[in-house]
């Protein structure tokens, strides 16, 4: 990979480590056109994919949108938390419920390539105003 493709990354995953929410590829490209005005949607999509083979962003496929890593230990599948009223999203890792999850899939013989966990609810702090259901 070239020093300048490196940088460029670099530069991604620090406006995403930024946030508190997650940021589309487009609000990405807003953000770094003031320091790369030339920059093209292309060029975001090589970025973020490039992270998330390292494990550095994961994509939220319900929101299309992306987050950087929370986690140090990527020998796992994350699962993410999205709150629906803030954006907020929490990264955890759970071995054994991935692992329950494959012997159940595995049942059929069907092989996952990859896992995507997202649960959307409320956060703690949103739901703290909110009465119990």
């Amino acid at each position: 990979m070239s020093r300048r493709g490196e940088t460029f990354q670099a530069q991604v995953l620090a406006v995403l480590s930024s946030r508190d929410g997650p940021l589309s590829a487009y609000d990405l490209l807003g953000e770094l056109r003031e320091s790369n005005p030339k920059i093209a949607p292309p060029t975001i999509y090589r970025a973020l994919a490039a992270l998330r083979e390292r494990g550095r962003v994961h994509r939220l496929e319900s929101l299309n949108a992306f987050i950087a890593c929370q986690c140090e230990n990527h020998q796992h599948a994350s699962i993410l938390s999205i709150c629906d009223d803030c954006g907020a999203v929490e990264e955890s890792v759970a071995p054994d419920l991935l692992e329950k999850l494959a012997t159940v899939i595995g049942k059929s013989g069907f092989a996952p390539l990859r896992h995507v966990i997202e649960v959307h609810g409320v956060c703690a702090e949103c739901g703290a105003g909110q009465a119990p259901a």
